[in-house]
């Protein structure tokens, strides 16, 4: 019966001070509302920065690393002279031996969910006079598709293509528009081992990353060992996705059980972008929680403004039977009812902005404003929005069941 009585109180003072229950509710909407939006801006910026490091980088990468050249004699008495060499990188093939064998080990890994093998080479495009400097990678294209989606950056031609045309190549849309050359057209391409080739063009590629569209090409895998003068058995890396990249650490440190070569899992090849992205991350979190916090401290000093002014009201309920915890009761459901009805407005205002956010055409690489609707994010922006609410209910609610109805009623 009392618990009734406590529920009436409570939604009697927030119906009788309408004007401060929306002030502190849209205090807590505001808050609530920046939060989940930057939160998802800050998810959705994560997303396409991971987007564009997949586009051609895999979660994990098998190398012959570069090695130190190191001293003749390491240990030497005095009796022996000391002969120095300047330890610098060898001039050891980067080939992987036995790659097919290794390529299948990787693939029986239950880990790994596709492994593809690649030769890589610097390449120069030359037409007449005119010579860009690039980058080049022999590849299986079926297996390099199905790994990297390829296709879905075709702006000409198609990827199936080159592997019917021993002498094909696609090339990026900026070594296209540089040189002026179109799909089906002959394109001179030479490595840094003076191999020189001409080759038809079989497809065009746009990614949206200049570094890529103008430097970047794709040929036969033995179109590419012959640009390095190597055998039909020559492999310079191994590409292996997983089911989770998160984890990529922890596969990457099984694989390495399996091989001595060097493996690299995305997250350390990309080092620097990722923390970018938690620099990012963390101030956006930090920026929209401080708004969240003003909103929490505007119920707090709503209802110990309330406090004050019902101070004689405090007493009297004491003094006829209510307990201190029915007082904190009180208050804190009038700071849950407020703090509801703003995280509901604020979850609302939130989805409104992610909605309009998410049909902005930003143009490029980046399509469409890259932010989206995320169940996690908007449970955590209501647990959030109740959780400091009732915070914020509960310390001056605390304060009121301390009162002395006899001091009180004595003024």
């Amino acid at each position: 019966m009392k618990k009734s009585v406590d529920v009436e109180i409570a939604i009697t003072h927030v119906l009788t001070r309408k004007k401060q229950t929306m002030v502190a509710a849209l205090g807590v909407a505001i808050g609530v509302g920046i939060y989940l939006f930057m939160n998802s801006l800050s998810s959705g910026f994560t997303k396409f920065s991971r987007d564009e490091i997949f586009k051609n980088n895999a979660h994990i990468k098998i190398y012959q690393n570069d090695e130190i050249s190191k001293p003749i004699i390491r240990r030497f008495s005095n009796g022996n002279t000391a002969v120095i060499v300047n330890p610098q990188i060898t001039t050891l093939s980067k080939k992987i031996i036995n790659p097919e064998k290794l390529l299948t080990l990787v693939k029986s890994q239950p880990f790994v969910t596709t492994a593809i093998s690649q030769v890589s080479f610097d390449a120069f495009y030359n037409r007449g006079k005119a010579q860009l400097r690039g980058t080049g990678s022999g590849v299986n294209i079926s297996d390099y598709n199905t790994m990297f989606n390829l296709e879905k950056y075709i702006v000409a031609g198609a990827t199936s293509t080159l592997s019917n045309n021993k002498n094909g190549i696609i090339i990026g849309s900026g070594i296209a528009e540089k040189l002026s050359l179109g799909l089906n057209d002959n394109i001179t391409v030479s490595s840094s081992y003076n191999i020189v080739k001409v080759l038809r063009i079989v497809g065009i590629f746009k990614t949206g990353n200049s570094l890529n569209d103008q430097q970047k090409c794709y040929v036969n895998l033995s179109t590419a060992q012959q640009f390095v003068k190597e055998g039909p058995s020559f492999v310079s890396t191994i590409f292996a996705n997983t089911p989770d990249p998160e984890k990529s650490e922890i596969y990457a440190k099984k694989i390495q059980k399996l091989t001595s070569y060097t493996v690299e899992d995305w997250k350390t090849t990309n080092a620097d972008v990722l923390s970018g992205d938690k620099t990012r991350s963390a101030m956006m979190r930090a920026i929209s929680m401080s708004i969240l916090l003003v909103a929490a401290f505007g119920i707090y000093n709503i209802l110990s403004s309330t406090i004050s002014q019902k101070i004689n009201d405090i007493a009297i309920l004491k003094a006829t039977g209510f307990s201190g915890k029915d007082i904190i009761q009180i208050f804190v459901l009038e700071a849950l009812i407020m703090g509801c009805i703003g995280t509901v407005m604020g979850l609302l205002l939130g989805g409104i902005l992610i909605e309009i956010m998410s049909n902005i055409y930003m143009g490029g690489p980046v399509g469409y404003f890259p932010i989206t609707f995320e169940l996690d994010l908007f449970l955590n922006s209501l647990i959030l929005g109740v959780f400091l609410t009732f915070c914020a209910g509960f310390f001056p609610a605390l304060k009121a069941s301390k009162v002395d109805p006899v001091a009180i009623l004595r003024r």
